[in-house]
């Protein structure tokens, strides 16, 4: 997991050596292979990714051999839907979604523009609660 790797968490006031570990890491199934799992635990970063349907089946074929499933935290892995909606409304901006700047600063600048206008023009998402129709 190089993107591991590249993390870099400035400390409050900017003193000190930038963090490098994660508080908590949630992913998609395409990243719960035993390796990176592996290599998370290894980092002692704690993660959600949901199992694919074929490693579940797999651990269930094999019987009590198969093991214990990953802890799996359904309701932060529910809370990865806003930030997923959040990269599509990008990826609605062509600038964005091509990558038309070649140049790290002017594909920020474009990002930042894009999203201060998706902001302006926002309506908050939230979850449907019936109580607020009252």
């Amino acid at each position: 997991m190089s993107l591991l790797d590249a993390v870099s968490i400035a400390r409050p006031a900017g003193q000190g050596r930038p963090r490098k570990r994660l508080d908590h890491l949630t992913a998609d199934k395409a990243y719960g292979s035993r390796a990176n799992r592996q290599s998370l635990r290894a980092r002692r970063i704690p993660h959600t990714i949901p199992e694919r349907d074929d490693v579940i089946a797999g651990r269930a074929r094999r019987g009590n051999r198969g093991g214990r499933p990953p802890n799996f935290d359904a309701e932060r892995y529910r809370d990865r839907n806003q930030i997923e909606r959040a990269f599509n409304r990008l990826k609605q901006f062509r600038a964005v979604a091509t990558r038309y700047d070649k140049l790290k600063d002017r594909y920020h600048a474009t990002v930042t523009i894009a999203s201060i206008m998706i902001w302006l023009r926002a309506r908050p998402d939230r979850r449907h609660d019936p109580s607020d129709s009252l």
